[in-house]
């Protein structure tokens, strides 16, 4: 991930979308599951959508904190045009404080420091940007891209006419509002349930969980691909019954929607918390299996034969990987070549 410092200023703010007035000079965001009412001169919980005058705007628009050319992998999206390389961009916030966050110290700017840090960068440029690099894809990803919605949208709208697809690496916090505006454009996401425990989202990351389900339910109504990312944090989110709670639930929800289960190191405010040893990870992808699901996936442990795509079917290997990348992926037009078992993806 390369990051760029240059602080941005008040004159480039943005008109945001998705919010109502409260006719006493207070705003309501209506972009995520807070819903913040906001007063004049303050901002949300976010950090980066300012109230001025009774109108919110989104004072982060433009402000890239973070450009890069990913495999699609790294997302980690594995269904979904595997062994392409995506355009990965960030602006700096997020509408999380997570204790474990790896990228903290641009997601927490805002609520800090209150600095909007970032090259200014049109969606012109991005879309230009992934399309000379042969990318087939654009992910909004390192923070969280709710809190960069209008400049995620106007990128995204470009990029779909240059036929580029759109890839969101979020929390699931967001509206249906906003999920609405995104209905067509956004075409796949992988979301991050980050524990089967209010206490723990209440916790941890200063959030909900119901919303983050009820997000993942929504965006497959909508037809968009999702893929689910549990980070397994020792002493937190570890135990048999709660891994066996995200299964059943990912299990009646859409048995086709892959688990990805990592392993966590220290990170942010959990330096002293240790390392998930690889058994827990090898169980957790065990116990998805016995739960229905088709595809289950272990990360963050090269090497690991849980980072394969296998057959739901016939058991056989499709998509050999070490990391993130592809040794081989022997997928005949989305389907099992050994079995004949449709494969369960998008451009696979």
């Amino acid at each position: 991930m390369s990051l760029v410092r240059t602080e941005g200023s008040v004159n480039s703010m943005h008109e945001a979308r998705l919010w109502t007035s409260g006719g006493d000079g207070t705003v309501r965001c209506n972009l995520c599951s807070f819903r913040c009412s906001i007063a004049d001169g303050k901002r949300g919980i976010c950090g980066v959508r300012e109230n001025r005058g009774g109108t919110l705007y989104s004072i982060n628009y433009g402000r890239l904190i973070a450009q890069n050319i990913d495999p699609i992998e790294k997302k980690p999206l594995y269904h979904f045009q595997p062994g392409s390389s995506s355009y990965s961009i960030a602006t700096v916030g997020c509408n999380f404080r997570c204790l474990h966050c790896q990228n903290y110290n641009i997601s927490q700017m805002p609520r800090v420091s209150r600095k909007i840090m970032g090259d200014e960068v049109s969606p012109d440029e991005v879309v230009r940007s992934a399309k000379e690099a042969g990318c087939r894809s654009i992910a909004y990803t390192y923070t969280e891209p709710t809190i960069f919605f209008e400049y995620a949208r106007d990128c995204a709208v470009l990029a779909k006419e240059e036929g580029i697809r759109n890839v969101f690496v979020t929390n699931g916090y967001m509206t249906k509002e906003c999920l609405d505006e995104l209905s067509g454009i956004l075409d796949a996401a992988n979301v991050d349930v980050k524990s089967f425990s209010e206490e723990f989202y209440r916790k941890v990351c200063g959030a909900r969980l119901a919303p983050v389900l009820e997000s993942i339910e929504y965006m497959l109504k909508l037809g968009i691909w999702v893929e689910v990312t549990t980070l397994v944090i020792p002493r937190h989110n570890d135990s048999e019954e709660e891994l066996r709670e995200i299964a059943r639930w990912i299990s009646r929800t859409e048995k086709s929607m892959p688990w990805h289960i990592s392993a966590f190191y220290p990170a942010y405010k959990m330096m002293n918390v240790p390392r998930t040893p690889a058994s827990i990870i090898d169980r957790a992808r065990e116990i998805g299996l016995e739960e229905g699901l088709r595809y289950v996936y272990t990360g963050n442990v090269p090497g690991d034969p849980g980072e394969s795509t296998y057959c739901y079917a016939c058991k056989r290997i499709l998509i050999e990987r070490l990391g993130f990348g592809i040794k081989a992926n022997h997928i005949e037009d989305s389907r099992c070549p050994y079995c004949g078992a449709e494969i369960d993806g998008i451009e696979l």
